[in-house]
């Protein structure tokens, strides 16, 4: 049985969505930001401000080769993990990939005053153009994904049902 993995941007739902999915299917589901949290034993703010990007994103591959040797789960990854070409050929190779898309103006409204949010953490006025600048660079990555659910307008049921659909 292979593995669901659900990526997307921040904001996107993907740890519900991906919870909602596994309960669904009745499989077992794996959020990567919060077990890399579990096994650093802090949070990816403080990874990111002690360690570095590069260090996170390191995390990141090895848990998507971990992961990808699995089968049966519902997989959550972190909304930069697959923009790394190995690491989404890594995912694909255990399991069926689907991104979340969500448009800039609904993203803000769902994370825009985040406090948790490393790649947005300086809180200041260029914050919205930030989140969309970071968004326009990820979109190639996310594009190269086959399978896309647009949750703008969508609950996370919605979001879920949609998915399950697309096995």
């Amino acid at each position: 049985m292979k593995n669901i993995v659900i990526t997307g941007f921040m904001g996107t739902g993907k740890s519900t969505v991906g919870q909602l999915v596994a309960a669904r299917l009745g499989r077992e589901f794996v959020d990567m930001d919060s077990l890399i949290e579990q096994r650093e034993g802090r949070p990816i703010s403080r990874i990111f401000a002690e360690s570095g990007e590069a260090y996170f994103r390191q995390l990141e591959a090895d848990l998507c080769r971990e992961l990808s040797a699995r089968a049966g789960l519902v997989i959550a990854t972190g909304g930069g993990a697959l923009v790394n070409p190995a690491n989404l050929r890594q995912m694909e190779t255990g399991g069926l990939v689907v991104c979340l898309d969500c448009q800039p103006d609904e993203l803000w409204r769902r994370i825009g005053h985040s406090e948790d949010r490393p790649m947005l953490a300086e809180r200041d006025a260029d914050r919205f153009a930030r989140l969309a600048a970071l968004l326009e660079q990820r979109a190639p990555a996310y594009a190269r994904i086959p399978h896309h659910v647009d949750v703008t307008h969508l609950s996370p049921d919605e979001a879920a049902a949609q998915i399950c659909r697309q096995l």
